[in-house]
Protein backbone atom coordinates (compact mmCIF):
# COMPACT_ATOMS: atom_id res chain seq x y z
CA UNK A 1 0.00 0.00 0.00
CA UNK A 2 2.65 2.05 0.72
CA UNK A 3 4.03 2.36 -2.85
CA UNK A 4 0.54 3.50 -4.41
CA UNK A 5 1.32 7.64 -3.63
CA UNK A 6 4.65 6.99 -5.24
CA UNK A 7 2.56 5.68 -7.93
CA UNK A 8 -0.02 8.05 -8.33
CA UNK A 9 2.69 10.90 -7.68
CA UNK A 10 4.26 9.92 -11.41
CA UNK A 11 7.25 8.12 -10.12
CA UNK A 12 5.98 4.56 -12.55
CA UNK A 13 7.73 4.09 -15.77
CA UNK A 14 6.26 5.85 -18.78
CA UNK A 15 5.06 3.80 -22.03
CA UNK A 16 7.89 5.00 -24.23
CA UNK A 17 10.83 4.19 -21.79
CA UNK A 18 13.27 1.76 -22.52
CA UNK A 19 12.51 -1.44 -20.83
CA UNK A 20 14.64 -2.09 -17.43
CA UNK A 21 17.11 -4.55 -17.54
CA UNK A 22 16.34 -7.53 -15.47
CA UNK A 23 19.18 -6.98 -13.28
CA UNK A 24 18.56 -3.07 -12.57
CA UNK A 25 14.93 -4.47 -12.27
CA UNK A 26 15.59 -7.07 -9.61
CA UNK A 27 18.04 -3.98 -7.47
CA UNK A 28 14.50 -1.86 -8.06
CA UNK A 29 12.65 -4.31 -6.39
CA UNK A 30 14.70 -5.00 -3.46
CA UNK A 31 15.04 -1.41 -3.18
CA UNK A 32 11.55 -0.91 -2.65
CA UNK A 33 10.47 -3.57 -0.69
CA UNK A 34 13.80 -2.86 1.60
CA UNK A 35 12.00 0.51 1.98
CA UNK A 36 8.41 -0.81 2.97
CA UNK A 37 10.61 -3.21 5.74
CA UNK A 38 11.93 0.26 7.28
CA UNK A 39 9.00 1.84 7.02
CA UNK A 40 6.76 -0.35 8.85
CA UNK A 41 9.34 -2.61 10.46
CA UNK A 42 8.99 -0.96 13.84
CA UNK A 43 5.16 -0.44 14.31
CA UNK A 44 5.13 -4.47 13.51
CA UNK A 45 7.40 -5.44 15.96
CA UNK A 46 5.79 -3.03 18.39
CA UNK A 47 2.38 -4.26 17.68
CA UNK A 48 3.53 -8.09 17.98
CA UNK A 49 5.45 -7.89 20.93
CA UNK A 50 2.52 -6.25 22.72
CA UNK A 51 -0.17 -8.68 21.15
CA UNK A 52 2.39 -11.57 22.47
CA UNK A 53 2.47 -10.28 26.43
CA UNK A 54 -1.23 -10.22 26.28
CA UNK A 55 -2.03 -13.68 24.64
CA UNK A 56 0.62 -15.31 27.37
CA UNK A 57 -1.14 -13.74 29.99
CA UNK A 58 -4.35 -15.07 28.62
CA UNK A 59 -3.35 -18.51 27.88
CA UNK A 60 -2.01 -18.83 31.50
CA UNK A 61 -4.93 -17.37 33.21
CA UNK A 62 -7.19 -20.05 31.04
CA UNK A 63 -5.04 -22.54 32.14
CA UNK A 64 -5.14 -21.28 35.60
CA UNK A 65 -9.23 -21.29 35.83
CA UNK A 66 -9.31 -24.78 33.76
CA UNK A 67 -13.39 -23.83 32.85
CA UNK A 68 -12.55 -24.01 29.09
CA UNK A 69 -11.94 -27.82 29.50
CA UNK A 70 -15.93 -27.80 30.49
CA UNK A 71 -16.78 -26.86 26.80
CA UNK A 72 -16.69 -27.89 23.18
CA UNK A 73 -14.77 -24.96 22.54
CA UNK A 74 -13.74 -26.33 18.67
CA UNK A 75 -14.96 -26.80 15.60
CA UNK A 76 -15.32 -30.87 16.28
CA UNK A 77 -16.05 -30.44 19.83
CA UNK A 78 -12.35 -30.09 20.87
CA UNK A 79 -10.75 -28.51 24.50
CA UNK A 80 -7.41 -27.79 23.30
CA UNK A 81 -6.62 -24.52 24.95
CA UNK A 82 -5.85 -22.27 21.93
CA UNK A 83 -9.60 -22.99 20.68
CA UNK A 84 -10.68 -20.90 22.85
CA UNK A 85 -10.44 -18.01 20.30
CA UNK A 86 -12.37 -19.83 17.84
CA UNK A 87 -15.34 -19.63 20.04
CA UNK A 88 -19.05 -17.94 19.83
CA UNK A 89 -18.91 -16.37 16.13
CA UNK A 90 -15.39 -17.88 15.65
CA UNK A 91 -17.86 -21.62 15.31
CA UNK A 92 -19.83 -19.43 12.78
CA UNK A 93 -17.43 -18.74 10.41
CA UNK A 94 -15.42 -22.02 10.79
CA UNK A 95 -18.78 -23.66 9.69
CA UNK A 96 -19.45 -21.61 6.79
CA UNK A 97 -15.77 -21.95 5.48
CA UNK A 98 -16.45 -25.16 5.21
CA UNK A 99 -19.69 -25.36 4.04
CA UNK A 100 -20.61 -21.97 2.81
CA UNK A 101 -23.99 -20.36 2.60
CA UNK A 102 -27.85 -21.85 2.74
CA UNK A 103 -30.01 -19.15 3.33
CA UNK A 104 -33.93 -20.25 4.14
CA UNK A 105 -36.35 -19.94 1.88
CA UNK A 106 -39.25 -18.05 3.89
CA UNK A 107 -42.92 -18.14 3.25
CA UNK A 108 -44.28 -14.98 2.41
CA UNK A 109 -45.02 -12.13 4.86
CA UNK A 110 -42.67 -13.93 6.98
CA UNK A 111 -41.88 -12.44 10.44
CA UNK A 112 -38.55 -12.58 12.69
CA UNK A 113 -40.74 -15.84 14.46
CA UNK A 114 -40.02 -17.58 10.62
CA UNK A 115 -36.61 -17.22 10.99
CA UNK A 116 -33.79 -19.29 13.14
CA UNK A 117 -30.52 -17.48 13.41
CA UNK A 118 -28.27 -19.01 10.42
CA UNK A 119 -24.79 -18.24 8.68
CA UNK A 120 -26.05 -15.63 6.20
CA UNK A 121 -25.68 -12.90 8.77
CA UNK A 122 -22.46 -12.93 8.44
CA UNK A 123 -20.51 -11.54 5.43
CA UNK A 124 -18.55 -13.47 3.23
CA UNK A 125 -15.39 -12.17 2.40
CA UNK A 126 -13.34 -13.53 5.56
CA UNK A 127 -15.16 -16.57 5.72
CA UNK A 128 -14.00 -16.76 1.43
CA UNK A 129 -10.29 -15.97 2.63
CA UNK A 130 -10.79 -18.97 5.14
CA UNK A 131 -12.13 -21.09 2.47
CA UNK A 132 -9.56 -20.31 0.01
CA UNK A 133 -6.81 -21.11 2.58
CA UNK A 134 -8.07 -24.55 3.85
CA UNK A 135 -8.33 -25.53 0.08
CA UNK A 136 -5.15 -24.70 -1.02
CA UNK A 137 -3.13 -25.31 1.84
CA UNK A 138 -5.02 -28.46 3.33
CA UNK A 139 -5.30 -27.09 6.91
CA UNK A 140 -8.22 -27.21 9.17
CA UNK A 141 -10.56 -23.79 9.65
CA UNK A 142 -9.66 -22.76 12.76
CA UNK A 143 -5.58 -22.88 11.35
CA UNK A 144 -7.33 -20.81 8.31
CA UNK A 145 -9.10 -18.23 10.95
CA UNK A 146 -6.66 -18.09 12.98
CA UNK A 147 -3.99 -17.05 10.29
CA UNK A 148 -6.44 -15.02 8.57
CA UNK A 149 -7.00 -12.78 11.26
CA UNK A 150 -2.88 -12.21 12.59
CA UNK A 151 -2.12 -11.38 9.17
CA UNK A 152 -4.95 -8.64 8.82
CA UNK A 153 -4.03 -7.36 11.98
CA UNK A 154 -0.47 -6.56 11.25
CA UNK A 155 -1.99 -5.13 7.39
CA UNK A 156 -4.33 -3.09 9.94
CA UNK A 157 -1.68 -1.75 11.96
CA UNK A 158 0.43 -0.84 9.27
CA UNK A 159 -2.75 1.40 7.87
CA UNK A 160 -3.44 2.94 11.38
CA UNK A 161 0.46 3.46 11.43
CA UNK A 162 0.38 5.47 7.98
CA UNK A 163 -2.91 7.36 8.64
CA UNK A 164 -1.62 8.69 12.37
CA UNK A 165 2.03 9.49 10.56
CA UNK A 166 0.59 11.97 8.20
CA UNK A 167 -1.21 13.83 11.35
CA UNK A 168 1.26 13.41 14.19
CA UNK A 169 4.61 12.20 12.84
CA UNK A 170 6.19 8.77 12.79
CA UNK A 171 6.44 8.54 17.04
CA UNK A 172 2.94 8.70 16.81
CA UNK A 173 1.88 6.29 14.77
CA UNK A 174 4.36 3.67 16.53
CA UNK A 175 2.28 4.13 19.91
CA UNK A 176 -0.90 4.32 17.95
CA UNK A 177 -0.52 1.20 16.65
CA UNK A 178 0.58 -0.28 20.02
CA UNK A 179 -2.54 1.64 21.65
CA UNK A 180 -4.71 -0.69 18.96
CA UNK A 181 -3.13 -3.85 20.53
CA UNK A 182 -4.38 -3.02 23.97
CA UNK A 183 -7.58 -1.47 23.63
CA UNK A 184 -10.30 -3.61 25.32
CA UNK A 185 -11.78 -4.89 21.97
CA UNK A 186 -8.40 -5.78 20.99
CA UNK A 187 -8.90 -9.71 22.29
CA UNK A 188 -10.60 -10.17 18.61
CA UNK A 189 -7.50 -9.44 16.73
CA UNK A 190 -6.14 -12.97 17.26
CA UNK A 191 -9.07 -14.98 16.80
CA UNK A 192 -11.29 -16.28 14.29
CA UNK A 193 -12.93 -13.07 13.75
CA UNK A 194 -13.41 -10.42 10.81
CA UNK A 195 -12.90 -7.88 12.95
CA UNK A 196 -9.10 -7.46 11.67
CA UNK A 197 -9.74 -7.94 7.88
CA UNK A 198 -12.38 -5.07 7.95
CA UNK A 199 -10.18 -2.50 9.65
CA UNK A 200 -7.38 -3.05 7.55
CA UNK A 201 -9.97 -2.25 4.68
CA UNK A 202 -10.50 0.74 6.66
CA UNK A 203 -7.26 2.06 7.40
CA UNK A 204 -6.08 1.88 4.03
CA UNK A 205 -8.73 2.96 2.56
CA UNK A 206 -9.03 6.62 4.92
CA UNK A 207 -5.15 6.41 4.22
CA UNK A 208 -6.17 6.59 0.44
CA UNK A 209 -8.54 9.18 0.94
CA UNK A 210 -6.23 11.39 3.25
CA UNK A 211 -3.60 11.05 0.14
CA UNK A 212 -6.26 11.79 -2.64
CA UNK A 213 -5.86 8.21 -4.34
CA UNK A 214 -9.40 7.77 -4.99
CA UNK A 215 -9.70 4.85 -7.36
CA UNK A 216 -7.87 2.65 -4.56
CA UNK A 217 -10.28 4.29 -1.74
CA UNK A 218 -13.06 3.57 -3.96
CA UNK A 219 -11.94 -0.17 -4.64
CA UNK A 220 -11.37 -0.92 -1.24
CA UNK A 221 -14.28 0.78 0.36
CA UNK A 222 -16.41 -1.68 -2.24
CA UNK A 223 -14.55 -4.31 -0.67
CA UNK A 224 -15.34 -3.20 2.73
CA UNK A 225 -18.92 -4.34 2.17
CA UNK A 226 -18.17 -7.72 1.64
CA UNK A 227 -16.65 -7.69 5.44
CA UNK A 228 -19.24 -6.80 7.33
CA UNK A 229 -23.21 -4.23 7.50
CA UNK A 230 -20.88 -1.59 9.92
CA UNK A 231 -19.26 -1.31 5.95
CA UNK A 232 -21.74 1.63 5.93
CA UNK A 233 -20.01 3.67 7.97
CA UNK A 234 -16.82 3.54 5.69
CA UNK A 235 -18.99 3.79 2.39
CA UNK A 236 -20.55 6.96 4.01
CA UNK A 237 -17.75 8.65 4.98
CA UNK A 238 -15.34 7.55 1.66
CA UNK A 239 -18.60 8.98 -0.54
CA UNK A 240 -19.18 12.00 1.52
CA UNK A 241 -15.59 13.11 1.32
CA UNK A 242 -15.47 12.39 -2.36
CA UNK A 243 -18.78 14.48 -2.79
CA UNK A 244 -16.68 17.66 -1.40
CA UNK A 245 -13.73 17.38 -3.30
CA UNK A 246 -15.67 16.70 -6.15
CA UNK A 247 -17.65 20.13 -5.47
CA UNK A 248 -14.65 21.87 -4.75
CA UNK A 249 -12.89 20.31 -8.40
CA UNK A 250 -10.06 19.84 -6.06
CA UNK A 251 -8.78 16.42 -8.19
CA UNK A 252 -10.87 16.68 -11.14
CA UNK A 253 -14.41 15.00 -11.49
CA UNK A 254 -13.51 11.72 -12.34
CA UNK A 255 -11.91 9.33 -9.71
CA UNK A 256 -13.96 11.27 -6.91
CA UNK A 257 -17.23 10.60 -8.65
CA UNK A 258 -15.62 6.75 -9.43
CA UNK A 259 -15.24 6.11 -5.49
CA UNK A 260 -18.52 7.64 -4.61
CA UNK A 261 -20.78 5.78 -6.93
CA UNK A 262 -18.94 2.46 -6.61
CA UNK A 263 -17.98 2.09 -2.97
CA UNK A 264 -21.89 0.78 -2.33
CA UNK A 265 -22.36 -2.03 -4.43
CA UNK A 266 -20.62 -5.14 -2.98
CA UNK A 267 -22.44 -4.34 0.40
CA UNK A 268 -26.52 -3.84 -1.23
CA UNK A 269 -25.31 -6.96 -3.75
CA UNK A 270 -24.68 -9.41 -0.55
CA UNK A 271 -27.94 -8.16 1.47
CA UNK A 272 -30.10 -8.18 -2.02
CA UNK A 273 -28.45 -11.66 -2.65
CA UNK A 274 -29.60 -12.69 1.07
CA UNK A 275 -32.90 -11.48 -0.11
CA UNK A 276 -33.10 -13.38 -3.42
CA UNK A 277 -31.89 -16.88 -1.59
CA UNK A 278 -34.86 -15.97 1.14
CA UNK A 279 -37.22 -14.91 -1.26
CA UNK A 280 -38.18 -12.16 0.97
CA UNK A 281 -36.63 -8.74 0.08
CA UNK A 282 -36.26 -8.08 3.84
CA UNK A 283 -34.39 -11.30 4.39
CA UNK A 284 -31.14 -9.98 5.56
CA UNK A 285 -32.70 -8.03 8.24
CA UNK A 286 -35.17 -10.75 9.51
CA UNK A 287 -32.00 -12.60 10.30
CA UNK A 288 -30.42 -9.75 11.89
CA UNK A 289 -32.88 -9.50 14.53
CA UNK A 290 -33.42 -13.49 15.18
CA UNK A 291 -30.02 -12.79 16.26
CA UNK A 292 -31.03 -9.72 18.13
CA UNK A 293 -29.26 -7.38 16.93
CA UNK A 294 -30.86 -4.73 15.30
CA UNK A 295 -31.42 -0.85 15.04
CA UNK A 296 -33.22 0.53 17.73
CA UNK A 297 -32.73 4.01 17.95
CA UNK A 298 -30.24 3.39 20.98
CA UNK A 299 -33.36 2.32 23.22
CA UNK A 300 -31.11 -0.68 24.50
CA UNK A 301 -28.37 1.48 25.31
CA UNK A 302 -30.33 3.96 27.30
CA UNK A 303 -31.27 1.35 29.18
CA UNK A 304 -28.54 -1.34 30.12
CA UNK A 305 -26.08 2.06 30.73
CA UNK A 306 -27.65 2.70 33.95
CA UNK A 307 -28.46 -0.72 34.83
CA UNK A 308 -24.50 -1.60 34.72
CA UNK A 309 -23.67 1.38 36.71
CA UNK A 310 -25.90 0.25 39.66
CA UNK A 311 -24.68 -3.38 39.82
CA UNK A 312 -28.57 -4.48 38.46
CA UNK A 313 -27.51 -6.20 34.92
CA UNK A 314 -31.41 -6.72 33.99
CA UNK A 315 -31.46 -6.98 29.93
CA UNK A 316 -30.48 -9.02 27.59
CA UNK A 317 -27.22 -11.66 28.36
CA UNK A 318 -25.59 -9.84 30.93
CA UNK A 319 -22.28 -10.53 31.59
CA UNK A 320 -21.18 -8.64 34.65
CA UNK A 321 -17.44 -8.21 34.24
CA UNK A 322 -17.36 -8.32 30.78
CA UNK A 323 -20.00 -5.37 30.69
CA UNK A 324 -18.53 -3.12 33.26
CA UNK A 325 -14.94 -3.35 30.78
CA UNK A 326 -17.55 -2.08 28.38
CA UNK A 327 -19.17 0.71 30.17
CA UNK A 328 -15.87 1.80 30.94
CA UNK A 329 -14.93 2.26 27.05
CA UNK A 330 -18.18 4.09 26.54
CA UNK A 331 -17.55 6.36 28.98
CA UNK A 332 -14.40 7.04 27.49
CA UNK A 333 -15.82 7.53 23.91
CA UNK A 334 -16.62 10.87 24.32
CA UNK A 335 -13.67 12.14 26.22
CA UNK A 336 -11.90 10.71 23.69
CA UNK A 337 -13.50 12.62 20.65
CA UNK A 338 -13.11 16.04 22.39
CA UNK A 339 -9.12 15.80 21.94
CA UNK A 340 -9.64 14.17 18.74
CA UNK A 341 -12.05 16.94 17.33
CA UNK A 342 -9.26 19.49 18.92
CA UNK A 343 -6.76 17.93 16.42
CA UNK A 344 -9.21 19.34 13.61
CA UNK A 345 -8.51 15.91 11.84
CA UNK A 346 -9.75 14.81 7.76
CA UNK A 347 -13.63 14.99 7.23
CA UNK A 348 -13.55 11.29 6.41
CA UNK A 349 -11.63 10.29 9.81
CA UNK A 350 -14.71 12.06 11.36
CA UNK A 351 -17.45 10.86 9.33
CA UNK A 352 -16.25 7.19 9.99
CA UNK A 353 -15.31 7.46 13.70
CA UNK A 354 -19.24 8.98 14.24
CA UNK A 355 -20.88 6.67 12.31
CA UNK A 356 -19.13 3.78 13.28
CA UNK A 357 -19.98 4.92 17.34
CA UNK A 358 -23.49 5.70 16.49
CA UNK A 359 -24.00 2.22 14.68
CA UNK A 360 -22.83 0.70 18.36
CA UNK A 361 -24.74 2.86 20.31
CA UNK A 362 -27.87 2.74 18.40
CA UNK A 363 -28.57 -0.77 18.36
CA UNK A 364 -29.65 -3.76 20.58
CA UNK A 365 -26.85 -6.39 20.50
CA UNK A 366 -25.46 -8.16 23.67
CA UNK A 367 -23.34 -4.89 25.59
CA UNK A 368 -20.39 -6.38 26.36
CA UNK A 369 -19.69 -6.66 22.35
CA UNK A 370 -19.50 -2.73 22.62
CA UNK A 371 -15.17 -2.70 22.65
CA UNK A 372 -15.37 -4.88 19.74
CA UNK A 373 -17.95 -2.82 17.71
CA UNK A 374 -15.64 0.05 18.90
CA UNK A 375 -12.28 -1.44 17.31
CA UNK A 376 -12.61 0.20 14.02
CA UNK A 377 -12.56 3.56 15.90
CA UNK A 378 -8.54 3.30 15.96
CA UNK A 379 -9.06 7.52 14.71
CA UNK A 380 -9.84 8.05 18.43
CA UNK A 381 -6.13 6.47 19.64
CA UNK A 382 -4.40 9.53 17.68
CA UNK A 383 -5.23 12.23 20.14
CA UNK A 384 -3.47 9.88 23.10
CA UNK A 385 -0.57 8.69 20.58
CA UNK A 386 -0.07 12.56 20.64
CA UNK A 387 0.60 12.73 24.22
CA UNK A 388 2.29 9.59 24.97
CA UNK A 389 4.83 10.33 22.09
CA UNK A 390 6.24 13.26 24.23
CA UNK A 391 7.75 10.43 26.59
CA UNK A 392 11.16 8.93 26.49
CA UNK A 393 11.02 5.44 24.99
CA UNK A 394 12.69 4.36 27.71
CA UNK A 395 9.77 4.42 30.00
CA UNK A 396 7.15 4.14 27.18
CA UNK A 397 8.34 0.99 25.18
CA UNK A 398 8.21 -1.37 28.98
CA UNK A 399 4.56 0.39 30.16
CA UNK A 400 3.28 -0.44 26.84
CA UNK A 401 4.36 -4.11 27.17
CA UNK A 402 2.97 -4.15 30.77
CA UNK A 403 -0.20 -2.65 29.32
CA UNK A 404 -0.29 -5.52 26.38
CA UNK A 405 0.19 -8.17 29.20
CA UNK A 406 -2.90 -6.99 31.43
CA UNK A 407 -4.92 -6.85 28.17
CA UNK A 408 -4.53 -10.04 28.60
CA UNK A 409 -6.51 -10.22 31.52
CA UNK A 410 -9.74 -7.41 29.89
CA UNK A 411 -9.98 -8.00 26.59
CA UNK A 412 -8.76 -11.48 26.17
CA UNK A 413 -9.68 -13.75 29.48
CA UNK A 414 -12.83 -11.32 30.51
CA UNK A 415 -14.03 -11.27 26.60
CA UNK A 416 -13.53 -14.87 25.74
CA UNK A 417 -14.68 -16.44 29.35
CA UNK A 418 -16.36 -14.16 31.52
CA UNK A 419 -18.56 -12.52 28.56
CA UNK A 420 -19.35 -13.39 25.39
CA UNK A 421 -17.20 -11.68 22.13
Amino acid sequence: MGTISGAVAGDSPRLDDPAPEPAAAGRELKHRMAAQVRRFGPVLALYGLVKLAGLTVFMGLLHYSGDYKKKNIGFGGGHRIWEVLGTYDGRWYQQLASQWYHPQVLPPNATVADVHTNSAAFFPLYPGLMRLLMKTTGIGGFGAGLLVSVVFAFVAVAGIYAVVTLMGGHRAGLIAGALWAVVPGSGAEWAVYSDTVFVAIVAWACYCVMTRQWIAAGLLTLLSGLSRPTSAALIGAVGLAALIALVKRRDGIAKPLFAMLVAPWFMLGYIAWVGMKMHNANGYFLIQKSWAHYFDWGKFTVHAVPEVMIGRFNYLWPSPIADVVALVMLLAVPILLIFFFRLRPPLVLIVFTLLTIASTTTSQQIFSNIPRYLLPAFPLLIAPALVLKRVSWRWLLPTLVLVGAISGWYAGYVMFELGTP
